[in-house]
């Protein structure tokens, strides 16, 4: 209705009179037109002029054709202090222009960066970094902002021409405000929206107690997490000053474990944000509210004998089971998986079997016992497996069966490498990894023995995950053939 009544506002009424003063104008001009013609026309250089005027006025409208060309898409000039004098608009900044884009593409391509500057919380400082993209063609995909007590944190995904480098980026960023700027290359992952991911995170922690120490370092980006029990396996307190409701300080984050002792995230290179510190905070506290919880699934396998074995994910209700078999198997296979005095075996089991510290898979016979263990475990920003198998139940293939598991649930888990350590002279251990069929590296210290199998190099066959088998009906396994069966 307001449109409606402003149109109508500034509409002029129609009168006579307006066309009468307008054809005596039009009748005016024309005499002097005729009269100044005349007058050129019978003077000695009257051609002369007539050529000279159109000529002039000629490169007249060229000129101010080619300037309007060159300035009409520049962007605001900025003001002092680093404000622009002006709202800057998408439409208004080179970097936004679809044209520039693809001129950009076909001068080489583009490039995704991840960057992180530190502004004044004033009006136009986020206007200045816009202005300083756009001067380098470089378009603004996603922003998020980390208010501080003094000064906000931009977080930018950035696609640039490829012949940009990240020095050149870095110093127009300084030049238009920004401090303690912080950039590494992107890929097409971080395209996905930060609500979306953090919500993805969070049903992937829902579903398995295990993927909270992968979600969180998916969340923060590159960082190195630890779990720290409340109690060592010796029964000695770890970590007495768990924090309650968490610290934050700089680099470091340290997290209370509703489950006991705390985890602690670092990340040298750049420090945490408020932000990141709740948001790390809601996603220990979701784990804490659902309580320990693994996802139910098995695998039923024949093994070449005919005889039946099902794998499954482990927790700490197989405490007793995975204690009765460490009584079934001999020093020798005792001491080949945990480098150490035998009657300390059983210590470690409770740290192996808690979801938070990684993934374990168990082996059971038809008759219900447990004869094999693999553990998957998150050490830092790296990734350990480790197997046990029962002595009796050796050299039928269940130790490569577990293993290639475990690699399928690190890749799953986006690792890049995994590592086993052992003796030197287990040379089942070393066949075990060989076969894989990826890249390994070698690395003995004093008759230990660290094999590291590189994931990002080779695909690596993908397993269902546990938790999510449907009926797949018999598909070829590593013993003949592999009944998935569901239990939901």
């Amino acid at each position: 209705m307001t449109n409606v009544t402003s149109a109508k506002s500034v509409r002029r009424a129609h009168h006579w009179r307006r066309d009468m003063v307008e054809l005596a104008a039009l009748f005016t001009a024309v005499g002097v037109a005729d009269s100044v013609a005349n007058m050129i026309a019978h003077g000695p250089d009257g051609a002369f002029l007539l050529f000279a005027s159109a000529i002039a006025l000629v490169a007249t409208a060229a000129f101010h054709t080619w300037w309007a060309r060159k300035h009409g898409h520049a962007p605001p000039a900025p003001a002092p202090g680093g404000a622009t004098t002006g709202d800057v608009t998408a439409e208004a900044l080179p970097g936004a222009d679809p044209l520039d884009e693809a001129d950009a593409v076909g001068q080489g391509g583009t490039t995704l960066w991840r960057m992180r500057t530190t502004v004044r919380d004033e009006p136009g400082s986020l206007a200045a970094l816009c202005t300083a993209f756009a001067a380098l063609r470089v378009d603004i995909l996603t922003l998020q902002t980390h208010p501080l007590t003094e000064g906000t944190v931009d977080e930018f995904l950035l696609r640039a021409p490829a012949a940009l480098q990240a020095k050149d980026l870095t110093r127009e960023v300084s030049e238009a405000g920004g401090s303690g700027t912080w950039i590494e290359r992107a890929d097409a992952h971080d395209l996905v929206d930060t609500p979306t991911r953090v919500l993805g995170l969070a049903t992937r922690t829902a579903l398995d107690g295990a993927e909270l120490p992968l979600a969180l370092r998916q969340l923060l980006g590159r960082c190195t997490i630890h779990s720290r029990p409340a109690l060592s396996v010796t029964g000695r307190p770890v970590d007495e000053d768990a924090p309650v409701e968490g610290v934050l300080d700089g680099t470091e984050m340290r997290l209370h474990d509703p489950h006991g002792g705390s985890i602690s995230v670092e990340r040298p290179y750049l420090p945490f944000t408020p932000t990141e510190f709740a948001r790390a905070r809601a996603l220990v506290e979701l784990d804490a509210r659902l309580g320990p919880r693994i996802p139910r699934g098995e695998a039923v396998l024949t093994l070449h004998e005919g005889q039946e074995i099902t794998v499954r994910r482990a927790d700490h209700q197989d405490l007793d089971a995975a204690l009765a078999m460490h009584g079934r198997c001999s020093e020798r296979t005792l001491g080949l998986r945990y480098h150490g005095p035998v009657g300390d075996a059983d210590r470690y089991l409770k740290h192996l079997l808690s979801p938070r510290f990684g993934r374990t898979l168990a082996v059971e016979s038809a008759s219900g016992k447990l004869v094999a263990l693999g553990h998957l475990l998150w050490d830092g920003d790296e990734t350990e497996v480790a197997l046990i198998v029962e002595d009796a139940w050796q050299r039928r293939g269940i130790g490569s069966e577990l293993l290639g598991r475990l690699v399928a649930l690190a890749a799953e888990a986006h690792c890049t490498s995994v590592y086993a350590v052992t003796q030197a002279s287990n040379t089942g251990m070393v066949a075990t990894m060989r076969e894989l069929g990826l890249p390994l590296d070698y690395q003995i210290d004093e008759g230990t023995l660290v094999i590291t199998a590189r994931l990002e190099a080779t695909a690596v066959p993908v397993l269902p995950p546990y938790g999510e088998y449907g009926n797949h009906g018999e598909a070829p396994g590593l013993f003949g053939h592999d009944h998935e069966q569901a239990d939901r």
